[in-house]
């Protein structure tokens, strides 16, 4: 009994009762293998003066341009068919929109990390990964790249383009605005999440612990976009029927404009709001609940 009680004892010591809970439970900042970036200031005049700030605005634009050139053709190919059988279809359109994320996030990414989205750079602005001046600057030139994308199409095939909707989003019959806003919210959410996850520093810290790390870091890289795209894809798949998938607002303003028809702009506003409201629950929920970094770092606000 003696030994039993001071095995008791020893053990009371080593694991004392109040343990720590949450946040306080998890590994100490010193002992992790990987670290999350500082939180990048509101304003950073310096950007401004760095080629690096031009360049990176300059693939956005020239990736939301050759995103919209590819993708509004495709819809244009499917809506002027009088039989979808002869075309690649719905299917088609979503591997359109999703490959060519994937291809172009792949392209970009390492120079301004491939948003090709107002959303996405909203979402990132939100969670402390850019500064203002770059996120109003990023939004500009993917609208600016949209715009011109959906204007070459146009250039191609003007009777096609202007008789076949212009691949502007709008709430299809039998949904309403209510069910177009929910659709753009959810749909949005899923893509940026998506983003927050892939390029998340934790599951890279976490995954260097697989054997053969270089190979596999190697073909990580590689594939890094690909989640990107898939979600991409499989939003499309769901809502295609709901608005035509907007989940991007410079894709829908740049339809709009070249459009530039009453139909364009009735629902307009739905392709703006929702996916601004579906991007910014999930920077919040990925960086306060799944990450706890506000908790973790209290001068991150």
């Amino acid at each position: 009994m003696e030994g039993k009680e001071e095995d008791v004892r020893l053990g009371a010591n080593k694991f004392p009762e109040r343990q720590p809970i949450g946040t306080a439970a998890q590994v100490p900042e010193d002992s992790k293998d990987y670290h999350d970036s500082p939180p990048a200031p509101l304003f950073d005049p310096s950007e401004l003066g760095s080629w690096s700030f031009y360049r990176a605005g300059i693939a956005e634009f020239m990736a939301t341009f050759l995103f919209l050139y590819i993708t509004v053709l495709t819809v244009m190919g499917v809506v002027k068919s009088p039989t979808k059988c002869s075309t690649v279809g719905i299917q088609g359109i979503a591997w359109a929109f999703g490959g060519m994320i994937f291809a172009l996030v792949y392209c970009t990414a390492g120079i301004s990390g491939g948003h090709i989205n107002p959303a996405v750079t909203f979402g990132l602005f939100l969670a402390r990964k850019l500064s203002l001046t770059r996120a109003v600057y990023y939004m500009i030139m993917q609208c600016l790249g949209a715009i011109c994308g959906a204007g070459v199409v146009k250039g191609f095939q003007k009777n096609i383009y202007e008789s076949n909707g212009g691949g502007a989003n709008s709430v299809n019959p039998g949904y309403t605005k209510g069910d177009g806003l929910g659709a753009e919210i959810v749909g949005t959410f899923i893509l940026v999440y998506t983003v927050f996850s892939a390029t998340d520093a934790k599951r890279s810290a976490r995954d260097s612990h697989v054997p053969a790390y270089e190979l596999f870091y190697e073909i990580m890289q590689i594939l890094a976009p690909l989640p990107i795209g898939f979600a991409v894809f499989l939003v499309h798949l769901a809502t295609i029927p709901i608005t035509g998938t907007g989940i991007n607002p410079a894709r829908s303003l740049g339809a709009a404009i070249i459009y530039n028809k009453s139909h364009a702009w009735n629902d307009h506003w739905i392709f703006w709001g929702g996916p601004f409201i579906g991007a910014a629950l999930a920077a919040m929920y990925h960086q306060i609940v799944i990450r706890a970094i506000p908790f973790k770092n209290k001068d991150y606000y």
